[in-house]
């Protein structure tokens, strides 16, 4: 189990604040939560597809036996109550230039990883632009934590928020209750990346993999085949404006 530290009194009274009230709403089935290390650090890297994602995926890694840290949105820290909460949780602030207010973000990640915690990045940044929200293509915050850090990178894909909250939403849809299947991977190996020079050449092929793996894990959820081609709003003029890109 992990270190009794990770799961704090303001942990535990933010889940039984969050969790109750979300599984009223939806009923989230773990898939292979043994495959969540229950001790060091790692990267989760999942899928993004609604504003409601981040709640689900922090009470899925909750359920899986490990305490849920983001990289956030700096501008967050301010809202009254909710940034005392996000810094008492060890959330890590990031501003829309992925600088944070103090220092980089990488670095005050890499102290989680030296806390051996845990921390979520969404590899793709922001939500997916992709019309059937299928992973679109990444950017390299996620690989690039996992290998300055010499950390795991454990991708996870979930299905089924979208029907809680739409992608744009911002109102919940209790009724009927959701059901949200959430599964876990094997970490990636990034082995090869290792040891080497983290050109932007090498972080994207490495980052390629993670979103291969992702998608890999949708399409087992889905039923479904994948599209051929990853969705990229760089070569169709979308804004790709978001969370963290690395």
């Amino acid at each position: 189990m992990p270190r009794r530290s990770e799961r704090t009194p303001t942990f535990r009274a933010l889940a039984g604040v969050v969790v109750p009230p979300l599984s009223a709403m939806a009923d989230i089935r773990l898939h292979h939560a043994e495959r969540v290390p229950q001790t060091g650090a790692f990267v989760l890297a999942p899928n993004h597809m609604s504003e409601i994602d981040p709640i689900v995926v922090g009470a899925a890694l909750w359920k899986a036996g490990r305490a849920p840290r983001f990289l956030a949105k700096e501008s967050l820290f301010g809202v009254p109550g909710l940034g005392a909460i996000m810094r008492a949780t060890g959330q890590v602030p990031v501003d829309r230039t992925g600088i944070t207010r103090d220092a980089d973000p990488m670095a005050a990640a890499r102290a989680l990883a030296e806390q051996e915690r845990s921390i979520i990045i969404y590899p793709e940044g922001t939500l997916t632009r992709d019309p059937d929200l299928w992973p679109m293509r990444g950017k390299t915050g996620a690989v690039r934590m996992a290998l300055q850090a010499s950390v795991p990178i454990v991708p996870v894909a979930h299905w089924g928020a979208q029907r809680l909250m739409p992608r744009y939403g911002r109102g919940i849809r209790p009724f009927p209750r959701k059901r949200i299947d959430v599964l876990f991977g094997e970490p990636v190996d990034l082995d090869a990346y290792r040891g080497g020079p983290l050109d932007q050449a090498t972080l994207l092929r490495a980052t390629d993999e993670v979103m291969r793996a992702i998608t890999d894990l949708l399409v087992e959820l889905r039923g479904e085949p994948a599209p051929a081609e990853r969705w990229d709003p760089s070569k169709r003029g979308q804004s790709e404006t978001g969370r963290f890109d690395g």
